[in-house]
This record gives C-alpha cells, structure tokens and sequence, in this order.
C-alpha cells in the first residue's frame, strides 16, 4: 500500500492513471459519494484500453476498485455503480459484502435489436451506502408525462388530480425519462457515454453543496460535469491520456449554471426536468401554475423564461411572478 495522499490534493482535479492505484492512496471516509461506469468487458473500443478480459479476470478487477471505492465513501456517502445487469448481478453480491442495498435503479436506455435475444433495454444503477441510518437521501421529483401532441397526462389519475404536485410525481427506481445519447453530433469519441442530466439526477439526490464526488472511470467527463454544475467538488480518474484532456478541456469551460435563485436543479433542453421535493416552495414562484389545480390534466405548469436572465454565465431569476406556493404532495 502505497502512501496515502490527502483528498485536498484531489479535489476539482482530473488524474491520469489506474483507478486502482489512485484511490489506494486515497485515505478512507474521504469522498462523499462514488460513481462508476465501467467498461462493459464487451469489447467496445475504448481509445487505450482492452474491453475484453477473461471472465474471472474481469470479475476479481472489478471487486478491487469496488472495495476501494466503499473504503473511501464517507459513512455519509453513497456508492453507484452503473451497467448492464450481467454484471450488476455479480457487482451486487461483492456490495453485499462491504456496504448496505438501498436500491437497483432500472434505467430504460433502448439499445439497437441484437439477435438471437431481447432487445437490450435495461441498464442499471446499484446504488448502495456506508451506513443505512447516517447516509443523505433527498426525495426527488421529475415533470409530469404527457401526450405529445395533445398535452393531455398520459397517466389517469381518476379523482385525485386535485392532490396531484403541480411539477410532477416524486421519481420512482425505474427511470424512464432520460434518455441515452442516440446522435453523433452531441457524443464524444467515447463508447459508453452517460447523459449529464442522469448524472445531476443522482448528485441531486444524494449530496450536498460542496460535496465531494469521486469518478473512477470518468471517461470524457460526465460526472465531473454534473458535479461542477451543481457547485459539488469532484475527483475524476482515467486510464487514459487522451479522455483526461478531453474532460479537462470540458470542465474548464464548465460553471455552476444548474441554478434558479438559490436552488440546484437539473436541466434538459432548457426544461427542468429534475428537482429536489424540499425545495419546491422556493420553486413555485417561478411558475405559471393555474389558479385550478385540475386543469393539470391538459395544462402544464410552464417556467417563467422571462424571469431569467443569464449574467456572468450564470442563470439568475427576477421575481417577475409570484404565485402562492401549492402545498400539494
């Protein structure tokens, strides 16, 4: 065991190197949570690493960096991990073995028909902490579904839309909103690219301000994106030369932008699409919400755009509209 390095010396950097050495030398309890998408062991074509290791060789890599990575979460802290179920199945039983189940998070990402089987469609996010009864959850909510073309909920609510939240129900463990990066155009030269907005959903809901998140694989910088959107310190890590400068090349540009007024939020094509359910009050304001509460059946609330202005590249909110707050559930 090499000599261990103190996480300041870490913070808000991106580090070249093998996942496994670099968080050996991290001190334990040090990170707030940890999140990893590792190769899938598929083959894909990374830039500098080989996806195709021998089964038992794969395995006994990945219950490595999956130990170091519950030894330096905080008893505060979350451990995430995201894949394919062929290998969350075994992920699951090494978690077993150091940390505490909360949830498998079901995320609905279509894949292209392979043949010969199901069509892929789920991917997964074992999401497991140190310790059940310190660990921080916040509840979190995501925009009501609607019809497209009608606006119309495409969920019944028979007679409780009078109890229904104005923004949307609380986000359940199957994701179905988010989807993955289909065009080339918004994709880097990376194989297994995660959208941000899925990442800022899981910061959303596990961290603090200023807190810290640590990326094992952090490929071409998603987590460390999110992180810095969101105003959390972070730690990303990379095998690879040529990943390292592309994220450090992103997140320099990057600023802490996922904001109205004081409140950290999630956006997605200039839409919130995720929000903290604590936070709601400070929220409502900046809505258009109809006076009656049942016409969510085929009116959505909309964001007040004319509220925000975008200075100093961050997005403040004038308090152009003011609507008494809901206290619906």
């Amino acid at each position: 065991m090499g000599f261990r390095i103190m996480i300041n010396e870490y913070i808000d950097q991106i580090i070249q190197g093998d996942c496994l050495e670099v968080m050996q030398n991290i001190p334990g309890n040090s990170v707030d949570i940890t999140f990893a998408d590792p190769p899938f062991n598929l083959n894909k074509k990374y830039n500098g690493y080989e996806d195709n290791k021998e089964f038992n060789i794969y395995l006994e890599w990945c219950k490595q960096w999956i130990y170091e990575m519950v030894r330096i979460t905080k008893p505060t802290g979350s451990i995430f991990v995201h894949n394919i179920p062929k290998w969350l199945t075994y992920y699951a039983s090494f978690l077993n073995e150091t940390a505490y189940f909360k949830h498998w998070i079901a995320w609905d990402a279509p894949t292209a028909p392979m043949g010969k089987s199901l069509q892929p469609s789920l991917y997964g996010i074992l999401y497991y902490v140190k310790d059940l009864r310190k660990s921080k959850f916040y509840e979190i909510r995501y925009p009501h579904k609607r019809c497209r073309k009608c606006g119309y909920l495409l969920k019944d609510y028979g007679g409780k839309k009078a109890s229904l939240h104005p923004f949307g129900p609380l986000v359940s463990d199957v994701w179905t909103d988010i989807h993955r990066i289909k065009h080339n155009k918004y994709r880097d030269e990376h194989p297994c690219q995660l959208p941000v907005h899925l990442l800022e959903r899981v910061i959303l809901m596990s961290t603090d301000e200023n807190d810290i998140v640590l990326d094992p694989f952090v490929g071409t910088g998603t987590t460390v994106i999110a992180a810095k959107r969101l105003s959390r310190r972070f730690v990303g890590i990379d095998i690879d030369e040529k990943y390292v400068n592309i994220t450090k090349n992103k997140v320099s540009r990057e600023s802490s932008i996922s904001k109205v007024a004081d409140v950290w939020i999630s956006f997605y094509l200039n839409e919130i699409l995720t929000i903290r359910d604590k936070d709601w009050m400070k929220l409502a304001p900046y809505f258009l919400i109809s006076e009656n509460i049942k016409n969510i059946d085929f009116e959505k609330i909309k964001f007040d755009r004319q509220s925000r202005l975008i200075e100093n590249e961050e997005y403040k909110v004038l308090p152009t509209y003011r609507k008494k707050a809901t206290n619906s559930k």
